[in-house]
């Protein structure tokens, strides 16, 4: 794997829904080396939530110093992902939440960050999944 690939860190209520996200960006991106990415999902007793300390031993996890990106599915995880980037001390230099939706943004950012890119066309990636129609 290049080392220096963005991160993805996936932030869910749900554990077995920030996993599962994680395990189809894989498989969407696969064919080669893929970036780092962690679930950080549900709280530290497997319910549903979110945990800060999850969150941030995520980030550590994936972190190869080239950023780290963080999708977040609902309300209070983007209050927990802003908790820990406001404390600047809690997540790896270079970490950053995308505005993106969750799946969709995932999958686009794990294409961009497995080619190597850099953190900016990352998120633009991420971000640009808010343009996809369905109808």
């Amino acid at each position: 794997m290049n080392d220096a690939m963005v991160g993805l860190v996936l932030v869910s209520h749900s554990a077995a829904v920030a996993s599962a996200v994680a395990e189809l960006a894989r498989g969407l991106a696969g064919g080669g080396p893929t970036a780092p990415v962690a679930a950080a999902g549900g709280d530290v007793d497997g319910g549903l939530g979110t945990s800060a300390d999850l969150v941030a031993r995520a980030a550590h996890e994936v972190d190869r110093g080239a950023g780290v990106a963080v999708l977040v599915d609902l309300g209070s995880a983007v209050l927990t992902v802003k908790t820990l980037l406001a404390d600047e001390d809690e997540l790896p230099p270079g970490t950053r939440l995308l505005d993106a939706p969750f799946v969709e943004g995932t999958i686009a950012a794990m294409v961009t960050a497995s080619t190597g890119a850099p953190l900016d066309a990352v998120a633009a990636a991420a971000t640009d999944a808010y343009t996809y129609r369905k109808t």
